[in-house]
């Protein structure tokens, strides 16, 4: 009984120290998943805070929370697949993550290059370049002014002049098919989709208040 005891041991501590972990996620934030309890972190980036609060095209936006939804959303209700990279100084796992397979999407890869999340220079210099990019382009955080993640823990907020009006960031449009759909705006259809109120097209405030009203999703 022993023996079997060590050996069944033997095997969880190997387990334990296998380097993946396979599942489907819990998004925290925009650079945070939970599988099965564990708590991960997307490896070589760093997103905004959920709270934090950015600014472009002359008005402050919940760019903290659009990261998230811009992770929520590439995810979808696929499974994740983690290497494990190492821990943080929280003790929290570090891991490169997928969607799609070992070789699919790199989830830091995309955030990156979508402008919702900063490369990590303190921790890795993969993902530069997909920040660069990112910049040129004006894409997501980009757009405007922002302070980065890791000054905003510390305290730092954008100047005291910055409008502190947070409109609704959802734009409801009615297509040429008189179907209702909105556009988030981490969505790519966002930038060029024009509100027309006298159409009867809208601005939402939440997802939630959208599909209370009838409108479906644009596609992403």
């Amino acid at each position: 009984m022993k023996v079997y005891v060590f050996v069944f041991t033997t095997l969880m501590w190997l387990t334990a120290q296998a380097a993946e972990i396979t599942g489907k996620p819990d998004i925290i934030d925009g650079d945070t998943i939970e599988i099965a309890g564990q708590r991960i972190v997307l490896h070589g980036i760093d997103a905004p805070e959920p709270k934090q609060i950015c600014k472009a095209d002359g008005h402050a936006w919940q760019c903290g929370e659009h990261a998230t939804f811009a992770l929520a959303n590439v995810i979808g209700r696929t499974w994740v697949e983690c290497d494990i990279k190492g821990t943080d100084n929280r003790d929290r796992i570090v891991a490169v993550c997928r969607v799609g397979g070992p070789k699919g999407k790199d989830l830091s890869a995309h955030m990156v290059a979508e402008g919702m999340a900063l490369a990590d220079r303190k921790t890795s210099g993969e993902y530069v370049k997909q920040e660069e990019a990112a910049k040129a382009a004006g894409k997501g955080l980009w757009r405007g002014e922002f302070t980065k993640p890791w000054d905003w823990r510390r305290g730092v907020r954008l100047s005291s002049n910055m409008p502190t009006d947070m409109p609704c960031q959802i734009k409801g449009e009615i297509n040429e098919n008189g179907a209702r759909i909105y556009h988030m705006p981490t969505d790519r259809t966002y930038r060029r989709t024009k509100i027309d109120r006298g159409r009867g097209e809208r601005w939402f405030c939440s997802e939630d208040q959208a599909q209370a009203a009838g409108w479906q999703r644009s596609e992403r």
